[in-house]
């Protein structure tokens, strides 16, 4: 049988995960995933451990008045209260989406810019101003926050038994950032997933998950492989045209909750 067997929330994109045992979604996914980010205050343009790895050490606890707690070792607590209606708008970009959303305010600001060492903003999406999904997969209506490109992603724990395997070490499920994981599937079988079913809520596979040198970086200590494990055995037996793929992306067609244990159906 199927079952759900980890869940995750990334409150701040690119920084590090909440371990949950159930939670809601809403029309974006997770409750709270990935609904912040850090940008370059100069330019705009986001921030995430491809070029920052410390930002791996970076804890966003989310509240459920949707602010955050920022903190790190070395570093003081912060809360982030949620912006309200009249705060600052910001122009950011994200990938090839430019779009403006509320800035989290000055104290916020010099928080990060001391982590990250540069002038840096904290800014937060509302589900308003949330973001389109790559044209050409899912629907024209789906949208997605601050995650790369779609609102979910799921792993079945056979696959990455799979590849620590080939590799010679276990590796960590958190370098791949899923949302969902889900036990008793054989090894990528989420490759062929259309749509599945877990407690109230379906769900629809849009896109294979093509991964990144992040996947490098060990979500404990923040530092980068020096022989390039995971992604260089990845690159051996699940390069596509696409790039090498890990997971599957997935959107949600309804809201509800998740728990660990619930049973999951492949629908499709």
């Amino acid at each position: 049988m199927l079952r759900l067997s980890a869940l995750y929330r990334y409150p701040l994109k690119s920084g590090k995960a909440e371990i949950l045992q159930q939670v809601g979604l809403d029309k974006l996914g997770v409750d709270g995933d990935r609904r912040w980010m850090l940008v370059d205050e100069a330019s705009g343009r986001f921030l995430t451990q491809r070029a920052v790895a410390r930002m791996s050490q970076l804890s966003a606890l989310w509240n459920s008045k949707g602010g955050l707690t920022l903190s790190s070792p070395g570093y003081p607590p912060l809360d982030v209260a949620l912006p309200g209606g009249n705060a600052e708008l910001r122009g950011v970009t994200i990938w090839r989406d430019t779009l403006r959303v509320p800035d989290a305010g000055d104290a916020a600001a010099a928080w990060v810019s001391d982590f990250i060492g540069k002038p840096t903003r904290l800014v937060q999406i509302p589900l308003e101003r949330a973001r389109t999904t790559e044209a050409g997969y899912g629907r024209d209506d789906d949208q997605v926050a601050f995650a790369d490109g779609y609102p979910l992603l799921v792993i079945g724990q056979a696959s990455l038994d799979d590849l620590s395997q080939r590799i010679g070490r276990p590796m960590e499920m958190l370098r791949f950032r899923p949302n969902l994981v889900i036990e008793g599937s054989a090894a990528f079988a989420e490759d062929n997933w259309k749509r599945l079913r877990i407690g109230d809520v379906e769900f629809r596979a849009v896109k294979p998950c093509s991964r990144c040198i992040l996947t490098t970086i060990d979500p404990q200590t923040g530092e980068r492989s020096a022989d390039r494990e995971p992604f260089a055995t990845l690159e051996t037996y699940r390069k596509t045209e696409n790039g090498a793929i890990f997971g599957q992306n997935l959107v949600n067609d309804g809201i509800g909750r998740l728990e660990v244990g619930m049973p999951v159906t492949i629908l499709e």
